[in-house]
């Protein structure tokens, strides 16, 4: 019955994320789990506790992946829901490593179990980011991005999400009527009044001005054959519309041109994408540029096609490539197939179109725009990742973050929208994000949304760029924060375990 308690209470916490942003559900569902932890008779139990409520939070927060199986007609629309459970037992492990080092080290003292979950939730959240790949969808601190932002640049997400465990924790003690969760609730709130007094100051604004597109290309229509003049005249139309000043610079989605716009085979090929760049380039005049994303075809010998990437380029007029940043974390079964011969041969294929995998870029670069300062350059997921989205030795004045969530539905543009801002937030650095069908945004250096394109809808934004504020603590060093402050506050927990009442 426990076991079915902390299902149903993680599932409800589900709706405390985007889009319905019930916040308060999670402070509530993490004081219930405490609650369940508590009254566990053996560290089994209480990984079942930790267990079931990650398993019914993911099961529904995750309920978007299920829907870019229904874009895939080569496998059945079920599937997807078995891939949504499936890795869903599979992340409900971090929970549950968190909850059994809790039930561990308390040894019956309410609030060493609060210490030690607290501490324990960042550093399995962060595991959860790297192990496999990693996958940290929706951290805690995602619930509630407008307060939390607040914190973030001291902490990270990570931090920040033992800060939402800890006061969770203070609130399931006061149903005991204990002092200490009140002298801890005030402290805390002493010292994140501190901490918000402490503004990081902005290092100049930049006059110049952005436009984002957002030409609401759904999925089913990106990908067929014949719609890329379409698509090229909508991009085209949305870019000249009236409104935005000169110089510009224009930020489409990722993928928003789907012939390649770099193709090194020494053919007809490789002229079709200089075509594709010039046609892209038409739309900016002279001191303009594009950032766009696109593909990029390899060629070991000039004929054959020796690999592919997933890229942002920088074109300036004439369709001059300027740079180019090859995506460097790749979804699994999205850009790649993991194990292919195994599993194409039982019927499996990537989501996407294509039968050729991409490869991986080095990781986070950062390009000089004259007129505009240095650009970093995070495509879609890849901006999820927690301290990995910045080149720290050449520190960028803005992040570009092209995504596709066109076969996300409609839970996966906000939550997506919710962890760029965390980015943002973290790194002292604004995050500009073009979509096809949204949710574009430009988000300033402290998480907040400066302007945005609701979901579906077609449109521009026009906004002058944002300036980024001087490094924050966390631009500095990293999940090194968070994770020092998770392990002490286990290692407190466990003494305050171990002493005698």
């Amino acid at each position: 019955m426990r076991f079915l308690i902390a299902l149903l209470i993680g599932a409800l916490s589900a709706f405390a994320f985007e889009p319905v942003g019930w916040w308060p559900l999670i402070p509530l569902a993490l004081a219930g789990l405490c609650e369940l932890v508590w009254r566990s008779k053996s560290l089994w139990q209480a990984l079942a506790m930790g267990w079931g409520f990650g398993l019914g939070q993911f099961v529904i927060g995750l309920n978007w992946i299920a829907t870019a199986f229904t874009y895939q007609a080569a496998m059945p629309a079920w599937l997807g829901w078995v891939a949504v459970v499936l890795l869903s037992l599979y992340l409900a492990v971090y929970p549950a490593l968190a909850t059994g080092l809790a039930w561990r080290f308390s040894r019956e003292r309410p609030f060493a179990l609060v210490l030690v979950l607290a501490g324990a939730w960042p550093i399995t959240e962060w595991l959860r980011g790297t192990m496999f790949t990693g996958f940290p969808w929706n951290p805690v601190a995602a619930a509630n991005v407008d307060t939390l932002s607040k914190v973030v640049p001291w902490i990270g997400t990570y931090g920040a999400g033992a800060f939402v465990v800890f006061l969770s924790g203070a609130l399931w003690m006061l149903r005991r009527w204990e002092i200490r969760p009140l002298i801890a609730w005030l402290g805390v709130g002493v010292a994140l009044s501190l901490l918000t007094d402490w503004t990081v100051k902005e290092t100049g604004a930049n006059p110049r001005q952005v436009r984002v597109i957002q030409p609401n290309i759904g999925q089913q229509d990106k990908w067929r054959p014949g719609f890329d003049e379409q698509a090229a005249r909508q991009l085209a139309m949305l870019s000249m519309a009236p409104g935005g000043r000169h110089p510009r610079l224009l930020l489409w989605p990722e993928a928003a041109v789907t012939n390649p716009l770099e193709d090194s085979r020494l053919d007809e090929n490789g002229a079709f994408a200089r075509f594709e760049r010039q046609r892209a380039t038409a739309v900016i005049g002279p001191g303009e540029y594009l950032l766009t994303g696109g593909l990029s075809i390899f060629s070991n010998d000039g004929r054959r096609i020796g690999g592919a990437a997933n890229s942002v380029f920088v074109l300036g007029q004439g369709g001059r490539e300027l740079d180019r940043y090859d995506k460097a974390h790749l979804v699994p079964y999205g850009e790649y197939l993991p194990m292919r011969p195994v599993l194409s041969a039982i019927g499996l294929s990537r989501l996407a179109p294509g039968d050729i995998d991409f490869d991986s870029g080095p990781g986070p670069e950062t390009a000089s725009l004259p007129g505009w300062g240095k650009v970093g350059f995070q495509i879609c997921y890849e901006i999820i990742f927690s301290g990995n989205v910045v080149d720290r030795r050449n520190r960028p004045d803005f992040i570009f973050n092209p995504s596709n969530d066109a076969w996300f539905g409609r839970w996966g543009p906000p939550q997506h929208l919710a962890q760029a801002r965390l980015r943002a937030a973290e790194e002292g650095i604004p995050v500009i994000r073009a979509t096809p069908t949204g949710i574009s945004a430009v988000v300033d250096a402290h998480g907040l949304i400066v302007r945005s394109l609701p979901w579906r809808q077609v449109g521009v934004i026009d906004a002058m760029l944002p300036a980024p504020t001087s490094p924050t603590l966390f631009a500095r060093f990293g999940n090194v924060i968070p994770l020092l402050l998770g392990f002490l506050l286990m290692i407190s927990g466990i003494v305050l375990g171990r002493t005698r009442r």
